[in-house]
């Protein structure tokens, strides 16, 4: 089984400069690199001068960590890349890979905030899902033939490349029918620098909800990560991603593979202090994302909740926990784990502990705890069933 931290950077109420908020994070990044874990994770947000998410650019801090660690993989859950060029976006991720020596995880996501949609390209606006979509498949497509192909072009609804009738003449640079018409100049095709190390570039894992999101996500070879259902709900989306992969790929899929989960956690000496110390800023930082969401990405399959007069009403930390998260004692956590196992064949975990407000000492505490008890409990366990294989 594979751990990963979810690394995601917040400072509620702006109470820190945000320079001590990057020594915390490369403090996590330092002890994860050297204590066992697979990966880190950063993730991307704009404008929340509250404080709640507060990284614009996780290639940027994840180039920051990859040139002061040695052997963890670095993560994006996600690049928003229907924000940016895809052009600048593959040659960064594409820098980014060479620069660490092949340990990009190259996490993609189409954007969940108007706020942030429509300030970063107007042809992400979220209110219209179907165009955005579309704005998502031709950036990834950009992307990938722009990393195995030596020269590629692209006509699309969103984006032409070359630019239409660029005459192309240098003596240093000699004609070639390669990326060019020998007849006229015109630039045909272009070519991005460097290529990534990973061939045929960084594995792809996309940010997904949606059945329909699962789906498109396995027919297209993408590995997925999913964050907050219950595991009833997850079984079932498990279970998409499982046959919709096999069928694309003719071949049977194992449940669990080509997915992570994401798991709010934070262990403690007691359960009681668990939520003494993160529970109220975990509780806050879901209703954040509530606002938009509801509750529904939180109920089981059927489940019918209560009527409230207003949608977070049932939002507490009771509500949550049985549900969804990791909080507690190491054995509580184990036990919990153990289920995502059990019931989902789960390979892959990414956990995130730094909750807006949580104190980064007692943050510490709980990766350190989660690092010497629980990630060494499931190691063995699949050292043994190695050593059985053979």
């Amino acid at each position: 089984m594979k751990f990963g931290y979810f690394c995601n950077s917040t400072n509620w109420n702006n109470k820190k400069k945000y320079n001590q908020i990057l020594k915390e994070i490369r403090e996590i990044a330092d002890y994860c690199d050297t204590n066992s874990w697979d990966s880190i994770w950063f993730t991307e947000h704009h404008f929340s001068h509250e404080g709640m998410e507060i990284c614009p650019n996780p290639i940027m801090l994840s180039a920051d960590i990859a040139a002061r660690t040695k052997q963890i993989r670095i993560g994006q859950a996600a690049t928003i890349i229907t924000f940016w060029n895809p052009i600048r976006i593959a040659e960064d991720i594409a820098l980014l890979d060479n620069l660490s020596n092949g340990r990009v995880e190259a996490g993609i996501g189409r954007g969940i905030y108007g706020r942030e949609a429509l300030n970063m390209n107007i042809n992400a606006d979220t209110k219209d899902n179907k165009k955005n979509f579309r704005l998502f498949e031709e950036t990834i497509s950009i992307l990938k033939k722009a990393w195995t192909e030596e020269f590629f072009d692209h006509d699309g609804e969103f984006y032409k490349y070359p630019t239409p009738n660029f005459e192309w003449s240098h003596d240093m640079s000699p004609p070639n029918d390669k990326f060019m018409d020998l007849k006229t100049n015109i630039m045909k095709k272009i070519s991005i620098v460097p290529k990534p190390l990973q061939k045929p570039h960084p594995p792809l894992w996309q940010v997904v909800d949606s059945n329909s999101s699962i789906e498109w996500a396995a027919k297209n070879g993408i590995n997925t990560i999913m964050w907050i259902p219950t595991v009833q709900t997850l079984k079932k989306r498990f279970q998409v991603y499982k046959n919709a992969r096999s069928e694309a790929e003719q071949r049977n899929v194992e449940l669990g593979d080509g997915v992570c989960l994401v798991r709010d956690m934070f262990i403690a000496n007691s359960m009681e202090e668990a939520r003494e110390k993160a529970g109220e800023q975990m509780v806050n930082y879901i209703k954040w994302v509530c606002h938009w969401r509801g509750l529904g990405n939180h109920m089981n399959p059927n489940e019918e909740l209560p009527y409230t007069e207003n949608k977070l009403d049932l939002l507490n930390y009771d509500f949550l926990h049985k549900r969804n998260m990791l909080f507690g004692t190491v054995d509580y956590v184990i036990s919990k784990i153990e289920e995502l196992k059990k019931e989902l064949n789960l390979q892959y975990l990414q956990v995130w502990s730094n909750f807006p407000d949580v104190k980064h000492e007692d943050c510490m505490k709980s990766i350190k705890l989660f690092t010497e008890k629980i990630i060494p409990h499931f190691k063995s366990q699949d050292n043994s069933k190695i050593k059985q294989a053979s």
